[in-house]
């Protein structure tokens, strides 16, 4: 096992990938008699030492509840939960950590969005806008809000190879914009959308924008304030950290004019049967005892992709991704969705008369772990008139020798009916 500091190659002055493997215990082991290749990384990213490591040491330690005890343990609980909210702010580059709000989840934080902004500044004839390429989270949470309020729900077509239409965005923009909420990078295709621009044209109609980052913020740099977004959604458990921690961003002025999202111990300030007045942020959005212990456990998170760097991580995957691309597209059968020029470590592909799932069970039989289906965007999938796909998306310990084994793999599987 190799220390963080030991990830960096003394030679190369870059990290090694298999000092970053062998912190990753879950992939030293075989599956269907063979070594995992795990290329299912958009729906989770595996967890290293650090953050398994950090888990334990809360609950043998540090355990109590947080904020309102007076204890050591309580204490010091506290200090760890809120240590992350600060490596959290200068990830993204938040201005203060109460803009920093703990949620279950990038579905949960937009829906919190959507419970309460929508509550506050949507009406019968307002308008919300999103694309086709939106994943389900960034899809029904609107459409309940739009039923509940009569507003209208209007949508960005995408382009055969995956790209928004840009022009069509600008079209439907219009005084009666309140919100635009789009994903930074689709998790079906690896699009990565120009969101600055898409943010700055929203602006300059007085609608607020939403970025759904729960697939972007593991493999690009985030600047909120450079951004200019108004909300920042994004899970843990995609960024090497534990599952059942989200984060959403708002900016200051507008989570204060926000009411609340639910109610119970910690949001409040004050409680009487005849009033009940709200603390301040970011505690009015955290009801209830939180998820402590793998809030904590995701600072680890965070410290290990600091630790090998966003430009490495960029540069990495970028050349799994264009390795993946270019031998798969040699087999006969082989039909790549999704072509945009920017793109994250995602490779989704159809076989030619194969239906995905079957492609996948075959896969997983030569140890070889793919996602299959609709990805949760469905009506991207109508758009591209597609039942489903083949989804491998790649990460800061895959090899350009497990993406051989795909090859190979999807040589065999493509001969049966090809």
């Amino acid at each position: 096992m190799h220390d963080l500091a030991e990830i960096i190659d003394r030679n190369s002055k870059e990290p090694d990938v298999a000092k970053i493997r062998s912190r990753f215990p879950v992939l030293d082991q075989e599956v269907n008699g063979k070594p995992l290749a795990y290329f299912d990384n958009a729906a989770s990213t595996q967890k290293p030492v650090e953050v398994i490591s950090a888990l334990k040491e809360y609950y043998e330690h540090h355990h109590s509840n947080i904020h309102r005890g007076a204890h050591t343990l309580a204490a010091r609980a506290t200090d760890l939960f809120e240590r992350t909210r600060s490596s959290v702010r200068a990830f993204i580059n938040a201005r203060d950590v109460e803009e920093v709000i703990f949620t279950k989840g990038t579905t949960d934080s937009i829906n919190l969005v959507a419970a309460t902004f929508g509550k506050a500044f949507i009406q019968q004839g307002d308008e919300v806008i999103i694309s086709t390429m939106e994943h389900h989270s960034n899809i029904v949470p609107w459409q309940m809000l739009c039923e509940a309020t009569n507003a209208v729900l209007k949508i960005i077509p995408v382009t055969e190879n995956g790209e928004l239409d840009l022009q069509a965005y600008e079209e439907l923009l219009s005084e009666k914009t309140r919100l635009v909420a789009v994903v930074h990078a689709s998790n079906a295709l690896g699009t990565i959308n120009p969101i600055k621009k898409m943010i700055q044209l929203a602006h300059q109609h007085g609608a607020r924008f939403l970025v759904d980052g729960a697939q972007s913020l593991a493999h690009l740099e985030v600047d909120v304030q450079e951004l200019d977004c108004d909300f920042l959604a994004f899970s843990a458990h995609k960024l090497y950290g534990p599952t059942g921690v989200g984060v959403l961003y708002g900016k200051r002025e507008l989570l204060e004019a926000m009411p609340p999202y639910q109610g119970g111990g910690e949001m409040i300030r004050e409680v009487t049967f005849a009033k009940t007045t709200y603390n301040d942020l970011p505690y009015k959005f955290e009801a209830g005892t939180p998820n402590i212990a793998d809030v904590v456990a995701f600072d680890a998170a965070l410290s290990f992709i600091q630790s090998i760097g966003k430009k490495w991580i960029q540069r990495l995957e970028s050349q799994l991704l264009a390795h993946a691309m270019e031998r798969c597209s040699e087999i006969k059968g082989f039909v790549p969705v999704g072509t945009a020029k920017d793109k994250v470590s995602v490779m989704s592909f159809t076989i030619r008369n194969m239906h995905p799932f079957d492609v996948g069970m075959m896969l997983d039989a030569s140890g070889i772990a793919v996602r299959t289906g609709h990805h949760c965007t469905q009506p991207l999938m109508d758009r591209l008139g597609l039942e489903g796909t083949v989804r491998a998306s790649f990460a800061v310990y895959n090899t350009v020798e497990e993406i051989d084994r795909l090859y190979e793999s999807l040589v065999r599987i493509a001969k049966r009916k090809n």
